[in-house]
């Protein structure tokens, strides 16, 4: 099985109760589930109790605590509203009688109206950029401890294909301005379902996104004198994408302090349509500071 194939197949829940489903996380070596799955799978949760003419336009959601990968989660949905126009629901993940995660997500039926979106930045495009192989054989053996996580953690998510547009400050350098541009897609061809694409896009968004924290301090998610954990997530869907097709994940990082840095991230298809808007704050504490 391919591993866009198992993906898929993790993010198709299993429906215990009418409001009630359940999902499992890979065991691929991690020691808690990564935040992407969760956010993936409550809002497949969410959606499964929704009328199919009422695609989501927005989650919102926080982090409690990390996840067993070991152990099924439990999605309990919350039917809180259904309008004229738009449908509200709110899904809590469960592990061992403990929520983990807390989303809330907003659907409605599609309309027309004003319409208007920024452009996509002027950047390399993906087909210049090496892939993960051709990046890490071009550094030889020894390359930096950040690098070494980062090729561990590509080999373990193969799901989805990335291109780093500068990966500078995985090599130690900082960054003059807090941003950086990633090149991502599902490592083959999804079914046509637009949920199916709207889970995949949900899942890939926690990818990278804190990195934009750390490249102005040469910093990386891996490095061990930091501890980093996603503390909430938002997610806005703009218009009609395929995950599996290129896209350019623009991020940047407005302020960080008190062990925290907020992010956020536009997500434009290859042709250039802003496709989703990300946010997210996280953990940034300096190991051996005062709490």
């Amino acid at each position: 099985m391919s591993a866009v194939d198992q993906l898929l197949q993790t993010l198709d829940l299993e429906r215990i109760e009418e409001n009630i489903f359940r999902g499992h996380s890979p065991r691929s070596g991690w020691q808690r589930v990564f935040g992407g799955l969760v956010i993936a799978q409550a809002l497949v949760a969410a959606a499964r109790t929704v009328d199919d003419a009422r695609p989501p336009h927005s989650l919102h959601a926080y982090f409690l605590l990390p996840g067993d990968p070991a152990a099924p989660i439990i999605y309990e949905v919350d039917r809180i509203r259904d309008g004229g126009s738009f449908t509200t629901r709110r899904c809590n993940a469960i592990q061992h009688g403990r929520p983990i995660f807390s989303l809330s997500a907003s659907f409605q039926v599609i309309e027309l109206g004003l319409n208007h979106a920024i452009s996509m930045p002027d950047t390399i495009p993906p087909e210049s950029l090496p892939d993960e192989a051709a990046f890490f054989a071009s550094l030889g053996a020894h390359m930096p401890p950040g690098l070494q996580a980062l090729r561990g953690w590509f080999e373990k998510e193969g799901a989805i294909e990335l291109r780093l547009v500068d990966p500078a400050h995985y090599l130690g350098h900082k960054r003059a301005q807090p941003t950086q541009y990633v090149w991502m897609r599902a490592r083959g061809d999804l079914p046509d379902d637009p949920a199916v694409h709207r889970a995949v896009l949900a899942y890939l968004s926690d990818m990278t996104l804190l990195d934009a924290a750390m490249v102005v301090h040469g910093r990386t998610l891996f490095d061990p004198q930091i501890q980093v954990a996603s503390l909430d997530h938002a997610l806005w869907f703009h218009r009609p994408f395929r995950a599996d097709d290129w896209m350019l994940y623009a991020q940047d990082s407005p302020n960080s302090g008190g062990g925290r840095g907020l992010t956020r991230g536009l997500i434009f298809s290859r042709s250039g349509e802003l496709i989703a808007s990300v946010a997210q704050e996280g953990l940034l504490r300096l190991r051996g500071a005062p709490a």
